[in-house]
């Protein structure tokens, strides 16, 4: 791959300036930077998602790129197919087949010999594509994928619209491994994993043959496959490249930060002196005069070549208060039945759930974690049973793929509704990280990082008593993570969570757990969220 004076801008806020790369085939190469650094936009532009100001990047016409779609919606238009068959689209074997076969045809007829012969290298060209999609092996191939995520035969026989936001995410996941594309691009690929899938996953790539383009904030993930680092300096808005992975990358730019920051300070201390002699003899006459004069030039000198600094990204905690208290019991389910298909996913569940309390809900993808929060905010129906509310609940929801966002309006435009004015705004959004024109982004030009920070800070905003909160942390980077754990615990309001992260989970002071399917209810502990991990549903039953 390579880039060519790239330039690209959203308004007056400039992401990339004259950036020239080179970046060689068949790497595994990490995408960092901080918030805001442009990660996400690096490979809408390699996607041709989005168009830039200046320059180019250059790819082999001929090569295959992929990566997994931050909507299913958005990518597949009939979501009635099932599983499998996703998954077998990966590799377009059938219809080079079919080519292969009609261009046979097409000889038999033909009269021509020089008709013939191109016909011929088609088919070398056909065959060259089968053979690159190993379509011998392809089955194989695919069956190992199934086996080593975990995709079980029910889930197979699925249709794409009953899938979870975790199955949506393993799924797209599972295609991508297949298709095998020359160049790969994942997006926070370990969101949805447990360990054991992770694992697969890890190794599987590490055998990966083409060039692999990864954004993460699990470091250990970055560590483990990539063989380069790209660097987005948000700073200079370039491009660098590095050997060696994210930990050989970080001790580096660690040593640059602190050459750079002691050149910051003594340009500051130069500015300081030039400044104070300027002041003090800014009257003077004759020789003294013309000295002033050389170092006003030198002072305007050093102010235009100042090294800029980054605003240090220090998140705040935010204080997430509550209009008016609940009733004591503010939510309660009662024999709660629902299926997809004629598969039940929740069965005979009940519970309730008290004033203030903190709920965990546990289980493995698409036992019917994210199923039961539509179900209690009402955006399903149950096939029996009744979720009923307390009086004065004010209900927040915060779903995985950030429904309460309108994609087609800027960050500011999305709090329109929300009684705070423009100036307390402002400030509120710059506690997550949204800086003076950031706000003026468009919700879908939005990394899924931004878009998830942009979705809990309207919730934050919210005054709800009742939170229910599926997958809060995918998409955000620790430190982020740790802040939003903090305002959580303080919460006073009553909150269900779902989520696969059990360092926030250990900071939330969770206090109760339902485990599903077995509905059954736990005081919080530790080894008994990491127990589901490991054993299959029908064990999971009889807990």
């Amino acid at each position: 791959m390579k880039i060519k004076n790239l330039s690209l801008s959203f308004g007056v806020h400039e992401i990339f300036k004259n950036v020239n790369l080179d970046i060689p085939e068949n790497e595994k190469v990490g995408i960092v930077g901080v918030n805001g650094a442009g990660k996400s936009t690096f490979f809408k532009l390699i996607m041709k998602r989005l168009e830039p100001d200046e320059g180019k990047i250059i790819i082999k016409e001929d090569y295959n790129i992929d990566l997994i779609p931050q909507v299913l919606e958005d990518e597949v238009s009939d979501l009635s197919i099932d599983v499998f068959s996703y998954l077998e689209s990966g590799r377009p074997i059938k219809k080079l087949e079919a080519d292969l076969q009609k261009t046979y045809e097409e000889i038999a007829k033909e009269q021509s010999e020089n008709k013939q012969k191109l016909l011929f290298k088609k088919v070398d060209k056909i065959e060259q594509k089968l053979q690159f999609y190993r379509y011998l092996e392809a089955e194989e191939d695919l069956l190992k994928i199934v086996y080593g995520m975990k995709i079980e035969d029910t889930l197979l026989n699925s249709k794409l619209s009953d899938l979870s936001g975790g199955q949506k995410s393993k799924i797209t996941f599972a295609r991508l491994l297949y298709a095998s594309p020359e160049i790969m691009f994942l997006d926070e690929p370990t969101n949805h994993l447990d360990e054991d899938t992770k694992a697969f996953v890890t190794n599987y790539l590490k055998d990966y043959k083409g060039s692999l383009y990864v954004i993460s904030h699990d470091i250990e993930f970055l560590n483990e496959i990539t063989t380069k680092i790209v660097f987005i300096d948000k700073r200079t808005k370039k491009m660098e490249l590095f050997d060696g992975n994210y930990n050989k990358f970080i001790k580096l730019h660690n040593e640059r930060e602190k050459t750079l920051n002691r050149l910051i300070e003594i340009e500051a201390e130069k500015e300081k002196k030039l400044q104070s002699f300027i002041d003090k003899y800014s009257s003077s006459s004759g020789k003294r005069k013309r000295v002033v004069q050389d170092r006003e030039k030198k002072l305007e000198k050093l102010k235009r070549e100042k090294i800029e600094v980054i605003k240090t990204q220090k998140q705040v905690k935010v204080d997430m208060d509550i209009e008016n208290e609940s009733s004591v019991i503010p939510i309660k389910a009662k024999n709660l039945y629902f299926k997809y298909d004629k598969n039940y996913i929740i069965h005979n569940l009940s519970f309730e759930i008290e004033r203030g309390e903190k709920f965990l809900i546990v289980g493995q993808n698409g036992v019917g974690k994210s199923t039961l929060l539509k179900l209690i905010v009402k955006n399903l129906e149950p096939n029996s049973g009744e979720i009923n509310y307390g009086t004065k609940v004010k209900l927040a929801y915060y779903a995985q793929e950030h429904e309460i966002l309108e994609k087609n309006k800027t960050i500011f435009e999305n709090f329109n509704d929300v009684d705070i004015t423009d100036k307390k705004l402002r400030s509120f959004l710059g506690r997550f990280l949204f800086f003076e024109d950031d706000i003026y982004k468009k919700v879908s030009t939005l990394s899924p990082g931004e878009r998830a920070r942009v979705a809990l800070a309207k919730i934050s905003l919210s005054k709800a008593n009742l939170l229910i909160l599926d997958e809060p942390t995918n998409h955000l980077d620790k430190d982020t993570q740790k802040i939003i754990a903090e305002t959580f615990k303080d919460y006073k309001g009553t909150m269900l969570v779902v989520s696969h992260n059990p360092e926030f989970v250990d900071n939330l002071g969770i206090e109760r757990v339902l485990l599903l399917p077995s509905g059954k209810i736990y005081f919080y502990d530790r080894k008994i969220v990491k127990k589901y991990e490991k054993i299959n549903k029908n064990e999971l039953k009889h807990l």
